[in-house]
């Protein structure tokens, strides 16, 4: 499975951005579907998580700011990103876990959040 990530930019600090990750095969029955953060110099951190049936998880630092969703009919997952603050600035990849234990990484999105 390929995964081709797009949207980041540079956004002041309150905007929005909207974050695309497509993949090279029908997602609809993928186990996992996931963004996750690497700021400057730290480790890459979960975002939010989308299973199969829709159900979402997201990281306290996000949570009520970024909504992941899914569009099984593009085989594309989305994360709306809003209220954006500079320590959002980083990288973001998607992962999609096909089954547990297979997964793949897309290659990354540069958000950047200026103050």
């Amino acid at each position: 499975v390929q995964l081709q990530a797009c949207g980041g930019g540079l956004v002041q600090a309150g905007g929005s951005l909207r974050l695309t990750c497509t993949a090279s095969r029908n997602i609809a029955n993928f186990a996992l579907l996931t963004w996750y953060h690497q700021a400057p110099g730290k480790q890459r951190e979960l975002v939010a998580t989308m299973t199969n049936g829709g159900m979402a998880v997201y990281g306290v630092a996000v949570e009520g700011r970024f909504t992941i969703s899914k569009d099984n009919t593009r085989n594309e997952v989305y994360l709306d990103m809003n209220s954006l603050k500079p320590e959002d600035t980083g990288v973001y990849y998607c992962k999609a876990e096909v089954i547990r234990g297979e997964y793949y990484w897309g290659q990354g999105t540069q958000v950047t959040v200026s103050s």
